[in-house]
């Protein structure tokens, strides 16, 4: 029987969001596209880098983009489907 994966904690969902904008960062293009599409700036960037709702943007933004995401799955050793859960635990609670 196949061992399940621990449950995703806070701190482990932080680390992949991290994970997530240093991938970003790294490509011009990639940044560009992320920084036109949710509006932010790059001062607010830097600013807000830990901040868990922009770190669930990030991983909000390579769940939107299949290939972009399994592009970031495979540059970091992440399997495409741990991104998700990462994501909903960033987000926080849905209202």
């Amino acid at each position: 029987m196949p061992r399940r994966a621990p449950p995703l904690d806070s701190e482990a969902a932080a680390t992949i969001g991290l994970a997530g904008l240093r991938f970003l960062a790294e490509d011009a293009d990639r940044l560009g596209r992320f920084l036109i599409t949710t509006g932010i700036g790059p001062a607010e960037l830097r600013s807000r880098a830990g901040d868990p709702a922009l770190l669930g943007a990030v991983l909000d933004h390579l769940l939107a983009d299949e290939s972009l995401l399994l592009v970031f799955a495979a540059e970091t050793g992440l399997a495409p489907e741990s991104i998700a859960p990462a994501q909903a635990l960033l987000a926080g609670p849905a209202s």
